[in-house]
This record gives structure tokens, sequence and C-alpha cells, in this order.
């Protein structure tokens, strides 16, 4: 296994981003059309297609799913991912029309130092449209595509990825932005929140501090919303669109895992949860999906950990430090 959300079968991820602009997107393209849900949990997102991930709505299968920089201009970036499957002949079938279904959720690296004077067109069209013809089931971690923009309230952020294996058999893997309000360390050390669920030092293998500090104060970004940790987890297990909602739901406590604070009123976080229904395995029990929402949560705040210390600072000035750099002597 890769340790990448692309350990579930039919999965394949692209990368695309501007340097000048620090500022890119990341799509998870499915093979086929894929049930999927979602759970908004932060208190400024930024989302499109949501309502039709909803269990209630008609579409069940979506076609991909996308993570990007922008703030609201990075929407677009939707549009060309499904102007690149498009191309390929994919989408829902409506009378002798394919529509390529492609939910999405942007993040806001707009303050990052990043050229973003574009003009009259912002750039993610195209940066959508090129990271869906990059999909592959190997891809990059740290400061690339949508995570090359990222940051928390300390640490340069980024794009980070995990899978595990359930008891049951079942593959479950996350991907995830982290441009957080909050930390994803503890106080000024440079212990991961979520060191007690790493597997093979995946992000350094530090595990947790000695000593706690001595107050719980808040360290954050800021005062606006101008933040959001966006994800997607994935099983290869059968679910229905109700089973993937309950799935998006308790993947969210990854979140809280790694990153302190999360949820909060200037956060925008987002799951998006899907089911390729891959494994020859028959639908799984109950008890099998909460196996498989656990492990989700798991990997969701592995692979928060995992972006972050694979992060590289931004070439700006007042930039905020990678992981790397503000511990490697300490390390």
């Amino acid at each position: 296994m890769r340790n990448l959300i692309t350990d579930i079968p039919g999965l394949r991820v692209g990368h695309a981003q501007d340097e000048r602009l620090a500022s890119g997107v990341t799509t998870l393209i499915f093979d086929s059309p894929t049930i999927a849900s979602i759970s908004i949990q932060g208190g400024a997102p930024g989302v499109r297609d949501a309502a039709l991930l909803e269990p209630d709505m008609t579409v069940e299968g979506v076609d991909a799913l996308v993570l990007s920089g922008g703030s609201a201009f990075g929407l677009d970036s939707m549009g060309g991912v499904q102007g690149a499957l498009r191309e390929q002949g994919r989408g829902f079938a409506v009378g002798q029309f394919l529509i390529p279904i492609v939910p999405g959720a942007i993040l806001f690296d707009l303050g990052n130092g990043g050229d973003k004077d574009w003009g009259r067109m912002p750039p993610y069209w195209d940066l959508g449209y090129a990271s869906a013809v990059a999909a592959s089931v190997d891809f990059a971690l740290g400061s690339v595509g949508a995570g090359l923009g990222a940051t928390t309230a300390d640490l340069k952020g980024g794009l980070g990825s995990t899978s595990a294996v359930t008891p049951s058999g079942f593959t479950v893997g996350a991907l995830v932005v982290v441009n957080a309000l909050g930390q994803t360390t503890i106080g000024d050390g440079p212990y991961f929140w979520a060191a007690t669920f790493e597997r093979e030092a995946e992000f350094g293998g530090l595990g947790m501090p000695a000593s706690w500090p001595a107050n719980g104060h808040l360290r954050v970004k800021g005062h606006t919303p101008q933040n959001t940790t966006i994800a997607i987890v994935a099983t290869d297990a059968a679910m229905t669109k109700a089973q993937c909602k309950r799935l998006a739901v308790m993947a969210h406590d990854g979140m809280a895992r790694a990153i302190r604070p999360s949820h909060a009123a200037l956060d925008g976080d987002v799951v998006f949860a899907a089911a390729t229904g891959g494994t020859a395995k028959e639908a799984p029990t109950l008890h099998q999906l909460t196996e498989i929402g656990a492990l989700a949560a798991d990997c969701l705040a592995r692979a928060i950990a995992r972006a972050v210390f694979e992060a590289t600072s931004l070439p700006f000035d007042r930039a905020l430090p990678s992981w790397r750099q503000r511990f490697r002597q300490e390390t």
C-alpha cells in the first residue's frame, strides 16, 4: 500500500498549481460514478453542488470531487474538471446530454503573499482542468495542488493523505488540505495533536510530549473567516448515500483530534465521503460500518499531521515556516 487514498482501487488524484499565484487545485477522479455525501461542520464553508450529495437527492453517483484554493473564485475549478471529464465522455445522462457531476469545496488562501491580481478571469477553471488531466494513482503531498497556499495558525499548511484497512478487510483512505484557523502541533513544540494515531513514523515518529503547555491558550490565525480544512474520505465498501453521510459525520472527529480548535465560526471545515463498492465482499454490517467510520476519522487525523509535516514554506516575505524549517534542529 502507498499510504494514500488511491490505495482504494478506482481512484486517481491530480494536482495543478501556479507558483506565482501561490494557489492550486487538487482533484479526486473516480473511474466510474461513485456514491458520495458530505458533512459541513465549519461556520464559513465554500462549496459547489453540495445539496445534491444529501441522501434525499436524486443523483446517486459523482464523477469527481475537487479541493481548491482561491476562496469563492476557486469554485470555477469544478467547471474545469467538468470540461476535462466531458471530453472523456463522462457524466450523468439527461436525454442525449452527459453532465459530469463534480462537487467540490474551496479554502481561503488569498492573503498568503502570492500575486492574486489575475485580471478579468480567475485562473481556477484552467487549473481545475489541468488537475483532472494529471490524475494518477501516485501523487505528491505537502505544498502541492490545493495545498500550495495553505497555512495554519503558526506553520505552513499543505495536502496530506493516508490509508488503512479495517479488521473486516475494507480499505479506507483520506485526502485533506489543511488551511486551519488553529494549530496541528501542541504549544510551541514539534509534537502533533494526532501523534497517538501515527503509523510507521509517517509524520516524524516523535510521539507525544513528556509535558503539556501550562495553559490552554488558543493560538489562531486571525479574526476573519479565512480558514478551512477540506477533506475527502473514501472506502471500497458498498454503501448507500445515507451511510456515506454518516461516514462523513464520523470522519469529522479526525479534524477535532488533529487541529485545535476546529469547526469554529471562522473555519469552513468540510468532509466529503465516498464509497466505491469495489470490494467483492457483501455490503458491510452496522458493526462494520462503525469500524469504517472510526478508521476514517483516524486516517483523517493522520493525513492532517502528514500534510503539515510534508509542507514547504512559500518564498515570500513574512511567510510562515514549514514544520521542517522550524523543528529540524530539535528533531
